[in-house]
């Protein structure tokens, strides 16, 4: 081997290895610059001798570490006049949030170097003075939250530009002049209550509820009814929703009466119940297992060859109905449309066995469905294997997942053995239930819904995102009079007949299940008693409460610099779960807000990073609220 070629090898072998190691060393200067021109309280563990990239409180590098593209210091302290020619150095910045803290001076007139920037969050400073009259420098923009600081001048116009905004925060300044006309087409949520607006609504934001433009001297269009003030912002932020009212003593005392009597009727007819099943239990193999659920009774005790298992290619299941029948079960669990169980067959190969329930359709149509789910093929979607279809039993066959479903992950039993969920886990799984939904609508001609959304259809898939199942059923159902609660919190309000679930419903049910990943809360929990709490009322009403921090999941206030992404992941959550189905969003545009926040965010923050004990929390309670205090 001559010297030359050594010597290249060499040569490679030294640029990526510090290529991958070494600083960015003139964004290292900017961001010591601006934090050595402004006062801050707070301690910063920011040394020029210590590696930014790894050590750095708020900071987030690239991959290869070449560039700072993240830099989040909400509550650090900070006050005084904005130093000019720091931050905007960071050419490759794509998200900058400096809320809460004291900053003066006017809108930094050289953020326009920031091209790639995609957050902004400037709100509960005192920046003043007017906003910059063209906003065309920052094509990514997504999120813009000036909030509560003094800024006055009228609104510009130049946001029109900004075709990626989703979310505009202009509450509690000075704004002045009339409302420009701002065609954004993937605005979600607007806020310019309590400033100095006049004029009419225009017409391309009268999508947004009214509390967007309170406090305002305004008028919807063709209206000379002035919007009314907003309320006066709470002196605290209250956890738990308010009470529209208190019912009388006798009230409570025939509530917990009937509620006895009802409660003895409904034990004594599960008794029955319960006891008749047991005295015909038979397992799938016909035989009662000791330790384990099976089938109620055997499967098709007469069949033909008409009525046979019917597998899809690619299936490499070698297997028949009779040895499905053989098979040692137990239950997984009862869904809205059927059991679950989990079957090993004689070759040690586990699968998972729909047995379905109340199916209204005949066999050609309920062939014709199965043809259309059995034959999508995605990544996040949990193929079909086959079906089975006789007069008396109806069967699906899925992959077994070993981890369980995403609820059994979320909500299992909580103590000192229990591995928490962590937040780039929780991220994957959002994005890949989007990404699965997203498919499963586009598919037969863009008519086809999932139907049945929630936490215990999710499973993870071998790259560790969420992976969707128990799709295109509701089709084929008779109507669920009184589902389960649990199905209750992920239904759209629209949704009377469930054999009419649309597309803006699945999006509804996915926007419940983000919230229910965010808050680490079931849809519907009860609190004793008659008393439940749907979780997206009580999203809702924390939203109105001026939210705080308390609303995440505990388990994820372990994680250090994740306080704007799960913003933004709730933000995405409550556009989804708007209560009018045409103002939700499509699920595409679910799936690239989702992906957004992974691709910024995420991609270089190890999920085992966990916060010391005893640091402090970097959600400051008075702040939350305003990044999603306009959420619809």
């Amino acid at each position: 081997m001559d010297a030359p070629f050594i010597f290249s090898a060499i040569f490679l072998l030294v640029s990526l290895f510090t290529q991958g190691t070494a600083d960015p060393v003139e964004d290292k200067r900017a961001l010591l610059d601006f934090v050595n021109n402004l006062t801050h309280s707070r301690h910063l563990n920011w040394n020029e001798r210590s590696p930014v990239c790894s050590n750095w409180t708020g900071v987030t590098c690239s991959n290869d570490h070449s560039r700072i593209i993240a830099v989040h210091l909400p509550g650090v302290g900070f006050h005084g006049r904005f130093p000019l020619n720091t931050l905007s150095r960071l050419s490759a910045l794509q998200i900058l949030s400096l809320r809460s803290n004291s900053i003066t001076g006017p809108f930094p007139s050289d953020f326009g170097n920031l091209k790639n920037l995609s957050f902004l969050y400037l709100q509960f400073n005192n920046f003043s003075g007017p906003l910059p009259s063209d906003f065309s420098f920052w094509k990514n923009l997504t999120i813009v939250n000036v909030s509560n600081n003094a800024f006055n001048g009228s609104i510009p116009s130049s946001i029109s530009n900004l075709t990626q905004l989703t979310a505009l925060y202009l509450a509690n300044n000075s704004l002045s002049g009339e409302i420009p006309d701002l065609h954004v087409p993937n605005l979600l949520q607007l806020d310019l209550a309590n400033n100095r607006l006049t004029g009419n609504v225009p017409k391309s934001l009268q999508r947004f509820p009214s509390s967007a433009f309170s406090g305002n001297n305004v008028s919807l269009i063709n209206s000379s009814i002035p919007l009314p003030p907003a309320d006066p912002p709470a002196s605290q932020p209250s956890l738990r929703p308010r009470n529209s009212g208190k019912l009388s003593e006798s009230a409570l005392l025939g509530i917990l009466v009937g509620g006895c009597v009802l409660g003895f009727v409904a034990f004594a007819f599960l008794l029955v119940v319960c006891c008749s099943k047991r005295e015909g239990e038979i397992g799938i193999s016909g035989k009662k297992q000791k330790g384990e659920r099976s089938a109620e009774k055997a499967v098709l005790a007469s069949q033909d060859e008409n009525n046979r298992l019917v597998f899809f290619e690619g299936c490499n299941y070698v297997f028949d109905l009779e040895d499905l029948l053989r098979a040692s079960a137990e239950v997984l669990g009862k869904g809205t449309f059927g059991t679950a169980y989990k079957a090993v067959l004689e070759d040690a190969s586990t699968v998972v066995v729909k047995r379905l329930k109340e199916v209204s359709v005949g066999k050609r149509e309920f062939e014709q469905q199965m043809e259309v789910v059995g034959n999508i093929r995605h990544e996040n979607v949990v193929e079909l294997r086959a079906y089975y279809y006789s007069k008396d039993e109806k069967l699906m066959v899925y992959d077994y997942y070993s981890h369980g479903s995403v609820s059994a992950m979320l909500h299992g039993k909580r103590g000192e053995d229990r591995i928490p969920l962590d937040w780039n886990t929780r991220l994957r799984i959002a994005i890949g239930a989007a990404r699965g939904i997203a498919h499963i609508q586009a598919e037969n001609g863009g008519k086809l819904v999932h139907g049945n959304i929630k936490s215990s259809n999710i499973f993870l898939n071998s790259q560790q995102y969420g992976c969707i199942a128990d799709l295109g059923l509701t089709t084929l159902m008779s109507p669920v009079a009184s589902p389960i609660s649990r199905a209750i919190g992920y239904r759209a309000p629209e949704v009377t007949d469930t054999r009419k679930i649309s597309q803006p419903s699945d999006v509804y049910s996915f926007g419940v299940l983000l919230l229910e990943l965010l808050t680490g809360k079931s849809p519907v929990q009860a609190m004793g008693g008659d008393e439940t709490i749907h979780l997206v009322r009580w999203v809702h009403s924390v939203v109105r409460e001026e939210w705080t921090a308390e609303v995440f999941d505990l388990e994820l206030m372990r994680y250090p610099n994740i306080e704007e992404e799960m913003v933004e992941m709730l933000q995405i959550g409550m556009a989804c779960v708007v209560r009018m189905p045409d103002q939700r969003p499509k699920m595409p545009d679910v799936v690239k807000m989702v992906e957004d926040i992974q691709r910024v965010e995420t991609g270089n923050r190890p999920s085992s990073e966990i916060k010391s004990e005893g640091s402090t929390p970097t959600l400051p309670q008075q702040a939350v609220g305003t990044e999603s205090s306009s959420i619809p």
